[in-house]
């Protein structure tokens, strides 16, 4: 279920391999793109680590002019955990003085599935890296991610199979007052996604992160209770865009969204990879298109077998 691609692009920037820039005519600037960095543990570079190959990147390309780092593939990831390359960017800080966004666990589906990912403490770049204003990460095994204090963050991403309720938990309790777009993959619980809709109170009665105009509470096997939740949720008012896309969501979920409070002020209506019937797809485009609203319907799915309900899927697990 699980085909994710390498990223195209990062922090407003087409991204680019390192590996495939180093014989291939003059490289882009420092500036001009989004460097990823990593190694091929069954490939031509099966015997450099990441850390050679770090070190080789920051001695070919200026790392004073770096904006966006991409951590792809560290080694066997689902052996190895985030922290070692984690540890090795931070370690650099003093030389990539003009980092503003860093990926963590850039892997396509055939280099690991999502939840083979192990990840580590990623708010350890937070604190190294006060300019930073995106932070992104797939996979959710070993994730951490305590409560922090960062005051320029403005985008955070986390992608997962299965999110942990103690990640949800930790950024709902940052102080994160700069951040203007969140975007969580909840995945199932079977693979740890063990968040429920009570865990995302502070996040929907709008007390939290003033400045959000992007949420995106997505990929969740509950995706209908969150849009029940959402219908009445005072965060709702200040969102240009709202996406509950990837999940199991239904007519019941939809039928709560458009009989709560209005949504004719949003750009953006994110429900890709659904499960409306016909007729609840026309009711929610005949609601919210006349007002400007642009509807993302695409990806409309069929539940698996005769099992009705129980045979809905979220796009992201494995």
């Amino acid at each position: 279920m699980y085909g994710a691609q390498h990223l195209h692009e990062f922090g407003g920037l087409p991204a680019v391999d390192f590996r495939h820039t180093t014989d291939e005519g003059p490289r882009p600037a420092a500036d001009a793109v989004a460097w990823r960095v990593s190694v091929d543990p069954y490939g031509d570079d099966e015997d450099r680590s990441w850390e050679e190959e770090f070190a080789h990147f920051l001695g070919e390309v200026d790392p004073a002019g770096v904006r966006a780092l991409i951590i792809g593939q560290w080694g066997e990831a689902y052996e190895e955990t985030s922290s070692v390359p984690i540890g090795l960017v931070i370690a650099a800080a003093d030389r990539l003085t003009s980092l503003e966004a860093v990926f963590v666990g850039d892997l396509e589906a055939e280099e690991a599935e999502i939840t083979w990912i192990e990840q580590s403490d990623v708010t350890a770049l937070l604190a190294a890296f006060p300019a930073l204003t995106e932070l992104g990460v797939r996979g959710g095994t070993d994730l951490v991610f305590p409560p922090t204090k960062h005051e320029r963050l403005r985008s955070l991403t986390i992608q997962a199979g299965g999110l942990p309720v103690e990640v949800v938990r930790g950024v709902l309790d940052s102080e994160l007052p700069a951040l203007e777009r969140l975007d969580l993959w909840l995945g199932v619980s079977a693979y740890e996604g063990n968040t429920d809709v009570a865990d995302l109170a502070p996040l929907l009665s709008g007390t939290r992160f003033p400045r959000l105009h992007h949420l995106g509470v997505r990929n969740s096997e509950i995706q209908n209770e969150i849009a029940a939740a959402i219908a009445s949720a005072p965060v709702v008012a200040r969102l240009r865009v709202l996406d509950l896309s990837n999940g199991t969501l239904g007519d019941e979920g939809a039928a709560a969204l458009l009989e709560g409070q209005p949504l004719t002020h949003l750009e953006v209506l994110d429900l890709h990879h659904h499960f409306l019937s016909d007729a609840m797809e026309q009711r929610v485009r005949s609601a919210l298109e006349p007002h400007g609203v642009r509807v993302d319907l695409s990806e409309k799915c069929e539940p698996w077998g005769d099992r009705g309900v129980e045979g809905r899927y979220t796009a992201v697990s494995e």
